[in-house]
């Protein structure tokens, strides 16, 4: 009975210099284990009488029980210290002054997206959108690009997936926001379908795009901005006086140069890059490559139902994030899309 008793004062002692809840069951094992000491005293009852079985039984237990209540007691000790201790970190000092509210603002490429169709709209350009979630007829055939054209590869666009895990046919996240135009033109015939001439279309598609692209002036997400106007009589000379006062006018500044540079594009034919110079500042003389543009594809014309005989156009697209770069002076497309509000404060 004393030696019991021993035991479970050791045990009791043994718990209370034990601070770690981990390290306090190790010490629980010690004694109350499959191992544990009075694991092995319950197991050596079997060399005993069955009278001194039931004497021995009832005082192991009472050991038992004693060490068990000093562990449970030493646990909710720890809980107690633990929570002591968390409250005395997360405390509120009630007499420091408050932080007040914080102010929003817009996300600074909205900002430029809202500024591309505010000055857009002063020259009577309608703005349009549509989903982002396209198939392939509006966002590659109809735009004249033919079937072995790289951008249609999974190098280069995103194409969706059925349950089954199989590539959905033709459902892709758009490539860009010609296939906004390509519909704005489908309904437009189809409004005015019944008049002996088309009213002119002059639209802007703003809106996320989707490559697999990512570094440091690329993005997976991104934004572009497409210009289409169509009419009986419009030439090269209105594309370059449109986009060329539209630059002025959005860096609001006329010390800037545009060059048009001679490219190719499917859907446009002839085609051209729109390359900017700053004529002083930290990019002066430095030539920037803006937009792309060019007189629309006779095809393209044909897909949406218009008569390419009758009706002329041009087409532009940019990319509003490559514009607010240069307009508040960020190095890096991903500080944009990262969430920073350290760096999302800078614009408010």
């Amino acid at each position: 009975m004393d030696t019991l008793d021993q035991l479970a004062q050791e045990a009791s002692a043994a718990f209370a210099a034990t601070d770690d809840p981990d390290a306090l069951e190790q010490v629980k094992a010690l004694y109350l284990g499959k191992s544990g000491q009075i694991s092995m005293l319950l197991k050596g009852m079997a060399k005993m009488t069955p009278e001194e079985r039931k004497t021995a039984g009832a005082n192991i237990n009472r050991a038992k029980e004693a060490i068990e209540a000093s562990l449970a007691a030493r646990r909710e000790a720890i809980r107690r210290l633990a929570l002591a201790a968390r409250l005395a970190e997360e405390s509120l000092d009630v007499t420091l002054p408050g932080r007040g509210e914080t102010r929003g603002g817009l996300h600074p490429v909205t900002r430029t997206l809202e500024r591309i169709e505010a000055l857009f709209a002063s020259i009577g350009f309608d703005v349009a959108d549509g989903p982002e979630i396209e198939d392939d007829f509006h966002n590659f055939t109809a735009l004249n690009t033919p079937a072995d054209h790289p951008a249609r590869s999974m190098h280069d666009t995103f194409y969706l997936q059925e349950e089954s895990g199989k590539t959905a046919e033709g459902i892709l996240l758009r490539t860009h926001t010609s296939p906004i135009q390509v519909r704005y033109m489908e309904a437009h015939v189809a409004k005015y379908a019944h008049l002996p001439t088309m009213p002119e279309i002059r639209v802007i598609a703003p809106g996320r795009v989707y490559r697999v692209d990512s570094d440091a002036t690329h993005s997976p997400m991104f934004h572009q901005v497409e210009g289409l106007w169509i009419a009986e009589s419009v030439s090269f000379a209105d594309l370059k006086g449109v986009l060329a006062d539209f630059l002025r006018r959005f860096f609001e500044s006329d010390d800037l140069q545009v060059r048009f540079r001679p490219s190719f594009f499917p859907f446009t034919e002839p085609s051209a890059e729109i390359d900017v110079a700053f004529l002083s500042g930290a990019l002066k003389g430095r030539w920037l490559e803006i937009a792309g543009c060019g007189m629309v594809h006779p095809n393209v014309l044909r897909h949406v139902g218009i008569d390419p005989e009758k009706y002329i156009g041009f087409a532009f697209g940019m990319g509003p994030d490559r514009l607010t770069m240069l307009r508040y002076g960020v190095n890096d497309l991903r500080l944009f899309f990262d969430g920073d509000l350290r760096f999302l404060r800078q614009f408010v």
